[in-house]
């Protein structure tokens, strides 16, 4: 495929620099007064303008980025210019490396990256796999009697076991599995809290003041010795760096397990929902998906892995990444000042008809067959691109695709109700239960 294409119409960095092309006020305007959701808007302004584009919700000009190689300029080649500032998550997950800035970031990210790739990845390979046996466990036991199940929940309880058997070596009991649904409310409700940091702190503080129990009676049980059925965790490695670095205090160690605990399950969860869903209307794709190959052999885990990534060109894990220009810059040929607002959309990149054909069409082929995908790394970043990308991707992907060789072999999943909308908050999940019942595979 033509990564060039959609190019022609955006400046070159040679010659002299323009200001980024800015859409019309009243369209502005007009969104507001309805009440449109941002993705609304952003969809509007890249229409209108192009791949890069500035807009205006106040008097300061923000400018969205959507054009591939823009997106790897400001993602990848120049991180430095293009920064991170407080994250919208700081409530919950604090001084975790989701939120780090600077050295202190490059220190956290230093330490837990070794976890998870390589060795590090082999060594919760069985956790997955076993977290897997018990869904599936527990879906043959609903598939026997008829009983309705929520797949969105199903989804977030597998997932959580997976990142608690990963943290701790114990597997997601009850209880703890109770205590952690503050998790997920206080990250949903992070949009809409208000501004001053004291007040949005005491709207959730009875959720929070549950994690925290969750957490200091983890970090307590690691560091009295305990050691899980699994073997110790990631939260053992947290604990020994303590010994050695004086800034991995209580505090801090609490901030990166619950960091883990809110990246490392509710993206992955969001993303075996939307398939299911994706499923339910393009029932096809999991027929061509089970075809590929005998149980185990690598074209089924391949053609299983295109169905995870074509939900998340749909649905990517972070569905907008905020920036703030560090210093000025020529960014595709235009001047982005200092100060300058920055918002890299992926939903938007995933969704270009001039990279992606029939754009809203769930067709894992694209990632099967050759030349079915743009070539170029900044037209498809589900987990973000660069130095600040993900640390938990291959973790994910791997999770995602050991539950799917269990599960979509033995049941389709047929839902009594599906939501009508997405709900774009600090990621995009569906907006609403997903009541459904497992059948036998047909044929």
């Amino acid at each position: 495929m033509d990564t060039e294409a959609g190019l022609g119409s955006l400046p070159h960095a040679s010659g002299t620099a323009r200001p980024v092309p800015e859409v019309e006020p009243e369209l502005v305007k007009r969104w507001h007064a309805r009440g449109g959701e941002l993705v609304e808007l952003l969809a509007l302004v890249r229409e209108r303008v192009g791949g890069v584009a500035a807009f205006r919700l106040g008097p300061a000009r923000t400018v969205l980025v959507t054009e591939p190689h823009a997106v790897q300029h400001v993602l990848a080649r120049h991180p430095e210019q293009y920064v991170k500032r407080s994250h919208r998550a700081r409530l919950l997950v604090g001084d975790g490396v989701l939120s780090a800035e600077g050295e202190a970031w490059k220190r956290q990210r230093r330490l837990l990256q070794s976890q998870f790739t390589g060795t590090g990845m082999r060594r919760y390979d069985a956790r997955i796999v076993e977290a897997a046996r018990v869904t599936a466990e527990r879906w043959a036991a609903y598939a026997r009697t008829g009983q309705v199940l929520d797949v969105g929940r199903e989804m977030q309880r597998f997932a959580l076991d997976v990142i608690w058997r990963s943290l701790t070596g114990h597997p997601l009991d009850d209880d703890t599995q109770r205590e952690l649904t503050a998790v997920e409310a206080v990250g949903a409700a992070l949009p809409t809290l208000p501004a001053d940091a004291e007040d949005a702190r005491e709207a959730v503080a009875a959720d929070l003041a549950r994690i925290d129990a969750v957490a200091r009676h983890a970090i307590e049980a690691a560091r009295g010795g305990e050691v899980g059925p699994d073997g110790p965790g990631l939260l053992r490695v947290l604990i020994d760096a303590a010994a050695e670095r004086p800034e991995y205090t209580d505090g801090l160690i609490r901030d990166e397990l619950v960091t883990l605990l809110a990246a490392g399950h509710e993206t992955t969860a969001n993303t075996l929902t939307w398939l299911y869903l994706l499923l339910d209307q393009y029932p096809g794709a999991r027929e061509q998906a089970l075809a590929a190959g005998g149980e185990g052999s690598d074209q089924r885990r391949q053609a299983i892995q295109a169905l995870v990534h074509e939900t998340l060109r749909l649905y990517p894990s972070a569905w907008v990444l905020p920036r703030h220009a560090a210093e000025d810059d020529t960014l595709a040929g235009h001047t982005v000042e200092a100060g300058t607002d920055i918002l890299v959309c992926p939903y938007l990149t995933h969704r270009d008809p001039e990279l992606w054909p029939d754009p809203e069409r769930f067709d894992p082929r694209r990632f099967l067959t050759p030349n079915g995908r743009p070539s170029h790394t900044g037209a498809y970043l589900p987990f973000g691109i660069g130095p600040r990308a993900c640390l938990g991707m291959q973790f994910a992907l791997r999770e995602s695709t050991v539950l799917l060789e269990h599960l979509l072999p033995a049941h389709t999943v047929a839902f009594s109700a599906t939501p009508e909308k997405a709900k774009y908050g600090i990621t995009v999940r569906p907006d609403g239960p997903t009541p459904a019942t497992l059948r036998p595979p047909l044929g």
